[in-house]
């Protein structure tokens, strides 16, 4: 019974939300699933869960690139570069943490999820 009403509230939440709202939510909930990666890192399932997570993030910079590479973005053009240059060190870090697997190598990551997420919430 509580399902059916959780659901119709996210849906509701999910529409009412801005676009930089939603892409705060990604970003946070893309570290969130790093960072319980990172803390059960000897979990038996660990390998299945960070490369979901892993996944996850790698899907979420794609799509700011799309957006960031369209000519009618409204953000500045040096915040654009700014932000396609922490891409590639994403895009970079996800493949050395694919290859060669360490718990360390996520916090780069989730830090630059959480910071972006913060100020696309308007936080310092």
């Amino acid at each position: 019974m509580y399902a059916t009403q959780l659901a119709a509230y996210k849906t509701v939440r999910k529409e009412a939300m801005s676009g930089r709202e939603i892409e705060a939510l990604a970003l946070t909930q893309a570290a969130l699933s790093l960072t319980e990666c990172q803390k059960n890192w000897d979990a038996a399932d660990r390998e299945a869960k960070l490369g979901e997570a892993l996944k996850i993030n790698q899907m979420v910079w794609t799509i700011f690139q799309g957006e960031l590479m369209k000519e009618d973005n409204p953000l500045p053009k040096q915040l654009r570069a700014d932000i396609l240059s922490l891409s590639v060190f994403i895009d970079k870090r996800i493949f050395e943490v694919m290859a060669d697997p360490a718990p360390e190598k996520l916090t780069a990551i989730i830090n630059i999820n959480l910071n972006l997420a913060a100020g696309l919430k308007g936080q310092p």
